[in-house]
């Protein structure tokens, strides 16, 4: 999307309110060196109404945060692998109730993991297999090494899963899960993992297209994302922005720097967390969502399709609250459900929110997000380089900021 001339007025945003996005960003974060950069863009009723950027993409070089900066979107690659993996079950090659190994053999039987360390687990059969839906909802009891909740989230860690590195494959993946336990049963509780690196390799041996390849013909070309990628181009590198953290006294400090990121030439490409995007791509991606699944005049999903991912498919139409073993955001679990690849809002007296019921969304490791209001027609991106994403509340205080612009 052209990021260019915003029109509050068109948008029906309130041109002072909507102002104050910007004024919030400078003064409480940019101005005091809290982060870097950002860029923050509003879309409602398929009209540009706000684009605000300010900071630096790369403070030691001094670039600004641009239009075109491209940004490391870590699990807002999530949503993006989840609507590919429905463009095969809209195809007939797959169901969600699917046991994954009928694709993926080596993990058929997995066990449950009830005691011990690795590499001397404790483990006792699993109740079912796990199927394409726990993938998708996170219900399938795997897990992430940065959880550092168990000794199994210490074995992913030990062993590096789902850790990009020379050589490491989408085989040297599964064969890492064939050899570990699950947290849980699947269906049994929610947990946060690697199972949008699993459905990466299943949208490749499903399609028997590289997965980098299934992306770039089946989303990434009609959606007119030209700057998404796994690794930023030879010609992105000048645009690429630098990622940073906090040290012990609140400073910010380089994590990965542009010019020499471990994101350079991976040929690992991580369904959960391995792209790299620009604002403007990603709107384009939203704009599909919030379009019914079609952008401009190309069909990218149905809308029956898309009404099916945004529904919540936690057991008993229960809450994050209720089912999760572990936070991923900085915001509340409270009235939020969880679909096939998107937290979607429930309930926005219990999760204290002016997002409408029905609102989806996701966010990334470095702090980026976005989300998509069907009620309200609204789409809002939010691109920063920070890592953790738990460091600030940026989602809250943006809600707040947009819906409060809302004519």
């Amino acid at each position: 999307m052209n990021i260019s001339n915003p029109d509050p007025s068109s948008a029906g945003l309130h041109k002072t309110r909507i102002a104050r996005v910007g004024e919030h960003l400078d003064g409480r974060y940019i101005k005091p060196r809290k982060i870097p950069g950002s860029i923050v863009a509003v879309v409602r009723g398929g009209q540009l109404g706000y684009v605000h950027s300010s900071g630096f993409a790369d403070i030691e070089r001094q670039r600004p945060v641009a239009e075109d900066t491209v940004f490391r979107i870590y699990s807002m690659t999530k949503p993006i692998t989840s609507v590919a993996l429905m463009t095969l079950w809209e195809r007939g090659l797959v169901t969600l109730t699917d046991p994954i190994g009928r694709f993926l053999p080596e993990l058929a039987d997995l066990r449950v993991w009830t005691g011990g360390s690795w590499p001397n687990f404790e483990t006792r059969h699993a109740d079912r297999p796990i199927t394409i839906r726990d993938l998708l909802c996170h219900t399938s009891g795997l897990t992430y090494d940065f959880m550092q909740a168990s000794n199994l989230d210490y074995a992913y860690r030990k062993l590096a899963v789902a850790r990009p590195r020379e050589g490491y494959s989408f085989q040297s993946f599964i064969d890492q899960l064939a050899g570990l336990p699950l947290a849980f049963s699947p269906g049994e509780r929610w947990n946060y993992s690697v199972a949008t690196d699993v459905l990466g390799v299943l949208v490749e041996r499903i399609s028997g297209m590289p997965f980098a390849s299934y992306l770039q013909e089946t989303i990434f070309n009609p959606l007119e994302m030209k700057d998404t990628g796994f690794s930023p181009r030879e010609d992105q590198l000048a645009r690429f922005a630098s990622s940073y953290t906090r040290n012990a006294k609140k400073e910010l400090t380089l994590y990965d720097d542009a010019q020499s990121s471990d994101f350079l030439g991976r040929q690992y490409h991580s369904g959960g967390g391995g792209l790299v995007s620009t604002i403007g791509d990603y709107l384009n991606f939203c704009a599909m969502l919030a379009n019914r699944g079609r952008f401009k005049n190309r069909q990218i999903i149905g809308r029956k399709t898309l009404d099916l991912m945004t529904a919540n498919h936690l057991p008993g139409d229960v809450d994050l609250a209720s089912i999760s073993m572990s936070g991923f955001s900085e915001t509340a679990n409270e009235g939020v459900g969880f679909g096939l690849g998107f937290a979607c809002k429930q309930d926005s007296v219990r999760g204290a929110t002016p997002a409408s019921p029905g609102t989806y969304y996701w966010g990334g490791l470095a702090s980026t997000l976005f989300w998509v209001d069907p009620a309200e027609d609204l789409v809002v991106v939010f691109m920063t380089q920070l890592l953790p994403s738990s460091t600030f509340n940026f989602r809250g205080q943006l809600e707040a900021l947009v819906y409060a612009a809302l004519e």
